[in-house]
């Protein structure tokens, strides 16, 4: 399914996205390597085990960037103009290598654009939830969206 159009929402509508996904030692050592982020909780096996986790916690950017990947598809797929914020960004829970991840979307917000007759902003709360059922990750989006063409 693709994203919806700006006037395709309203508040209130709520989205549980269908793809899951079980995060990899791979995942989270590749991400922190690519944004140069050295934590020893993130790449260091010994740090961590030593930690108050006992094992390696994966990255924090990487958790909100796949939360945002599972529910584009369902959300702003094809009509997205741009993302114009993410705010209130909370992790609740740690994520650990092998969890499996599932999003959901609620719009809580929704108004025409001022300045852009041709889209309206939509604000989504994203949430991501493991296996065990904890919240690990919780932002609002910001989105603005095109209207549907006539």
């Amino acid at each position: 399914m693709s994203g919806r159009y700006f006037e395709e929402w309203e508040v209130g509508d709520r989205i549980d996205h269908p793809i899951r996904r079980t995060v990899t030692e791979t995942d989270n050592l590749l991400f922190s390597a690519m944004t140069h982020n050295p934590q020893p909780l993130h790449i260091d096996a010994e740090a961590a085990r030593a930690s108050e986790f006992g094992q390696i916690l994966v990255n924090g950017t990487f958790t909100f960037a796949l939360m945002i990947g599972l529910t584009v598809g369902e959300t702003t797929l094809g009509t997205l103009v741009a993302n114009l914020g993410y705010d209130r960004l909370i992790h609740p829970k740690p994520v650990f290598l092998g969890d499996t991840m599932r999003a959901c979307s609620e719009v809580v917000e929704w108004r025409e654009s001022r300045s852009r007759p041709n889209a309206g902003l939509v604000t989504f709360r994203h949430e991501l939830w493991n296996q065990r059922e904890e919240m690990v990750c919780q932002c609002l989006r910001t989105a603005l969206l095109s209207r549907r063409p006539v």
